[in-house]
């Protein structure tokens, strides 16, 4: 199996790991469901110790992250930015160096990506992504979860994402093209997803077989699409374009209109927070409530995964 190769690895990009592991990850996240709902003893990590730092405001990724590792047996110790100030009060080298001495594994949900990568470098224990302004590797775990769950394949799907090519977009291109679905986005010119993320998506899906589209068009994008996927218009740290993006994101908002170009069976997907009447109508929302707030539920399951295999 290989995942018993992930052992000590980091989680931090998904170009990282070959389809097969991201498959083997997606079942994992599943089986773990299963044996959780079911009231199975895991304690898988029994023993070990998760550091979670955030320097972003957090709901889903610290509930997921804190009572999936308990699920697992592990015992979970969070930081606040405010407490150690990365990079600040001491340098990312050196915090890494420190954590590493407690911990068997920690989490990072920041800003800058170097950041993350840098705190790898140094530490010797496995280092997590929980999120930066590059990617969101963990979010799209729990979406490739959520899709194998309802359709129970990724072979003939397509993907299509409404919006601003943001993190999340940079991490479900590579999520669609390591699983071989197709994905298309629809987004304004100037607010596509990375030009290093898209290149190394479509790197990925030379291998496998899957169809990268960036549009403009929103209703091109969801064209027979069986997931239609939607996030924010305005991320942390952008408030005060929020206006400005209000404006220019009008029409690529999810509303039924536009998801009358997907295929009959879709689902619509969000990986929340949600505000309703902009990027999705509240009638949309509703509509699809049960796969978007299992999609929710999924983040603590995809995470067991991963945490139960790097930190085994």
């Amino acid at each position: 199996m290989s995942l018993a190769e992930l052992k000590g690895k980091d989680f931090i990009n998904l170009e990282d790991f070959t389809s097969k592991q991201i498959l083997e990850l997606v079942d994992l996240g599943i089986k773990l469901k299963k044996k959780t709902k079911n009231n199975k003893d895991l304690n898988l990590l029994k023993g070990k110790n998760l550091v979670m730092y955030f320097a972003k405001p957090s709901l889903r990724t610290r509930l997921s992250f804190e009572i999936g590792a308990k699920k697992l047996g592990a015992n979970a110790v969070v930081i606040k930015q405010e407490e150690i100030i990365l990079g600040a009060r001491e340098s990312i080298e050196d915090t890494a160096r420190v954590i590493s001495q407690y911990a068997d594994a920690v989490t990072l949900r920041t800003f800058k990506h170097e950041d993350v990568e840098l705190f790898a470098k140094y530490a010797s224990i496995p280092v997590v992504n929980a999120l930066t302004d590059l990617s969101h590797p963990c979010q799209i775990m729990a979406d490739l979860m959520t899709i194998k769950e309802t359709f129970g394949t990724f072979k003939g799907l397509k993907f299509s994402y409404v919006g601003d090519g943001n993190n999340v977009t940079n991490s479900l291109l590579k999520g669609a093209a390591l699983v071989g679905a197709d994905i298309s986005v629809g987004c304004p010119n100037d607010y596509k997803p990375n030009e290093n993320q898209i290149k190394i998506a479509q790197s990925i899906a030379e291998k496998t077989g899957s169809k990268i589209q960036i549009i403009d068009s929103p209703y091109e994008a969801v064209k027979n699409a069986h997931v239609i996927y939607g996030d924010v218009w305005t991320s942390m740290g952008q408030e005060a374009e929020y206006e400005q993006r209000k404006e220019i994101f009008k029409g690529y908002q999810i509303n039924d209109g536009l998801c009358a170009n997907a295929d009959k069976n879709h689902i619509v997907l969000h990986c929340l927070p949600a505000h309703k009447s902009e990027e999705i109508t509240g009638e949309t929302f509703e509509k699809n409530a049960k796969h978007i707030f299992n999609q929710a539920q999924n983040r603590m399951y995809a995470q067991m995964a991963i945490l139960a295999t790097i930190m085994a």
